[in-house]
């Protein structure tokens, strides 16, 4: 049975990216714009031609970045064998928050 995580309202700043798959995706998005650079540039079209060299320059700044992160360890690319991250412990209660109810007479007089 798998464990509970604890939702702890901070995930975003804790999220994991699954670099592997942004790494095979930006492999697979500069092929495609250099090969439409290439073809634009054969087919006399300059305009089409950079577009697609910018958006083969995005991708690549993409992939070093992605490349950058695998290589630097657990931290970015955490494997079965790392936990997930601590949640944090401040002042605030660990319980359940109270949600006071709204009428929908009251919401429709908010501004």
């Amino acid at each position: 049975m798998p464990s509970r995580m604890i939702r702890t309202g901070d995930e975003p700043l804790h999220a994991r990216s699954p670099l592997r798959m942004r790494c095979a995706l930006a492999l697979w998005g500069l092929a495609w714009t250099v090969a439409g650079t290439v073809a634009f540039w054969l087919a006399h079209r300059p305009g089409w031609a950079a577009v697609c060299g910018v958006l083969a320059a995005v991708t690549l700044t993409d992939l070093v970045l992605v490349l950058r992160h695998i290589r630097q360890g657990p931290h970015y690319q955490p494997g079965r064998d790392v936990p997930p991250y601590a949640p944090v412990r401040g002042p605030y209660p660990t319980g359940p928050r109270r949600v006071r109810r709204v009428s929908r007479f009251r919401r429709s007089a908010r501004p």
